[in-house]
């Protein structure tokens, strides 16, 4: 039986299939309009974690959460972002883990998002040009200060999780992850075999239209959607796997949600798991 929940940290509980809030239009009026509803919806169907960032418009994605959800509701955790900065000169983002970065990005956050504490902040990325120590220091810092409840980071390394193990202790992870791209599976096992949660974001991804036609086929078999068997196969391939797939529509927000209630057999499984096995290109043609 694949449990809903789960507990970030060992003591956060939250609903498995969360939210991830990049996809939601800060603007025109009309597209922000649909994105609070968007994020209200989520709640209402029982959402309790959902993803945003500082790199996400600037902040503008933190604000337009806080104003469509704001006082909010007990049980609801908002895990936001931060090293990642525009530069000033090109106006691009850059990767930036400077201690003074952080700091001011957490400070924007707690004001955006309107709370006292992040539970749970991610470092966007780690900045190959700042020691890892200052970078995870300074979260340690501002964790101790009371503005930080957990720490996690995104797109690491096996290596580079196992040295930020030996800094501070490590809540979540948030890599790239899904049915047919399955690059971090040795990431997935360190967090599985550590308790870490780990968050799978670009959630659904197809690939050849073989494997289309598979996923597919389970789809027709279960009665869901090809994306639905997608989500169904991530929350029972491991149980720290918390997806958090986006959307900018309420018919597709729905259709996600309901993956939780889609249940696949041992041999759907087994079919599912071969689409990311890579050919053997040593065998005859």
């Amino acid at each position: 039986m694949v449990s809903n929940t789960f507990h970030i940290g060992g003591d956060l509980g939250v609903r498995r299939l969360g939210f991830g809030a990049m996809h939601l239009p800060t603007e025109p009026a009309s597209g922000r309009a649909m994105s609070v509803a968007v994020a209200r919806r989520a709640v209402e169907l029982g959402v309790t974690l959902m993803d945003t960032a500082h790199m996400y418009g600037g902040g503008a994605n933190e604000e337009l959460l806080a104003e469509a959800l704001h006082p909010y509701p007990d049980g609801l955790l908002i895990t936001t972002k931060v090293g990642v900065a525009r530069s000033p000169e090109s106006g691009e983002w850059r990767l930036d883990g400077r201690p003074a970065t952080l700091r001011a990005q957490v400070e924007q956050g707690l004001r955006r998002l309107r709370v006292e504490r992040i539970e749970l902040l991610q470092l966007h990325r780690i900045d190959p040009e700042t020691p890892l120590a200052d970078q995870l220091g300074t979260l340690r810092e501002l964790q101790t200060e009371g503005k930080i409840g957990r720490i996690g980071l995104s797109e690491v390394t096996t290596a580079e999780l196992d040295r930020a193990l030996e800094i501070i202790e490590v809540s979540s992870v948030q890599n790239r992850y899904n049915l047919l791209d399955r690059e971090h599976e040795s990431v997935l096992a360190a967090c599985e075999a550590a308790g870490i949660a780990f968050l799978p974001w670009r959630t659904v991804a197809w690939g050849a239209s073989g494997q289309r036609a598979e996923i597919a086929a389970v789809a027709a078999e279960t009665g869901g959607t090809p994306t639905q068997v997608a989500l169904a196969w991530l929350l029972g391939h491991s149980p720290v796997i918390l997806p958090i797939p986006g959307t900018a529509r309420i018919d597709h927000l729905e259709e996600n949600l309901a993956a939780a209630d889609l249940n696949l057999t041992s041999d759907q499984r087994y079919r599912l798991n071969r689409l990311s096995e890579k050919p053997d290109r040593t065998a005859g043609p």
